[in-house]
């Protein structure tokens, strides 16, 4: 049994690999439309990103790192409540830390301006890749995230597929951002959003809300509808290899 001090510690670690090399990828290359790199090239990143986290990390924590996954394992009652908070609060420094030392390096580039850039931040309407309105902001993010989650679900109840599941998941995960990068500038994770948001301030702090909201919904939905579907699963805090790390 791993303790709750090595998971919260695996969680940090990963949501920070997971922000540094998915956000890096934008802000720290000057070259692309998307203050730096393409579409395709950031959603790969960050796929990439959450499939070798979840093979160093998932035996530790369950390789989360998303307060939506954490919440969607909850809702499926395949996670215990009282590590719900901790897990999401370690989540947040993970990626805060992360967002910071990218702040750092990118400060260090000739005329890079924090608050000229928008940091990987996420939004809608004038603050949209390609100015979509908060209602399709809002859906993409709802419905990605149900996707998402519940992918995370059914691949922890494939037990024969353990080896493989960060890449499945790092695969759904990349063509999730691929779909939602234009609409809002990828989000579906919590965490990733407000690390962003902190550091960008104004206008991203107030469209925040909805990339805690449209998530945890779609979180909540994907966990009450696999815990239906599956009544008395066995609990589980991990798809990276199948086996229950939370007790």
């Amino acid at each position: 049994m791993v303790t709750l001090g090595k998971r919260l510690w695996g969680e940090c670690a990963g949501t920070a690999w997971l922000v540094f090399v998915g956000c890096g990828s934008t802000v720290l290359d000057s070259s692309g439309a998307l203050q730096g790199s393409s579409a395709l090239e950031m959603s790969l990143a960050f796929g990439l990103a959450f499939a070798t986290a979840s093979y160093a990390f998932g035996k530790i924590s369950g390789a989360h790192f998303n307060p939506a996954v954490t919440i969607g394992f909850t809702a499926a009652q395949r996670f215990p409540v009282r590590d719900l908070l901790p897990y999401i609060a370690a989540q947040i420094v993970g990626a805060t830390l992360a967002a910071a030392f990218l702040a750092y390096i990118a400060s260090g580039r000739p005329g890079f301006e924090l608050g000229a850039s928008n940091f990987a931040a996420n939004g809608f309407g004038a603050h949209s890749p390609a100015d979509y309105p908060l209602h399709c902001a809002l859906i993409v993010e709802f419905v990605l995230s149900f996707v998402f989650v519940t992918a995370c679900l059914l691949v922890a109840n494939r037990k024969e597929i353990a080896p493989l599941a960060p890449l499945v998941i790092g695969a759904c995960l990349m063509l999730a951002y691929l779909v939602s990068i234009p609409v809002t500038n990828g989000a579906i994770n919590p965490a990733r959003s407000t690390a962003a948001a902190f550091f960008v301030g104004n206008w991203a702090l107030d469209q925040l809300w909805l990339f805690w909201a449209a998530p945890f919904s779609g979180a909540l939905a994907a966990g009450v509808l696999f815990s239906c579907l599956n009544g008395g699963a066995e609990p589980s805090a991990s798809f990276a290899d199948g086996r229950s790390e939370a007790g």
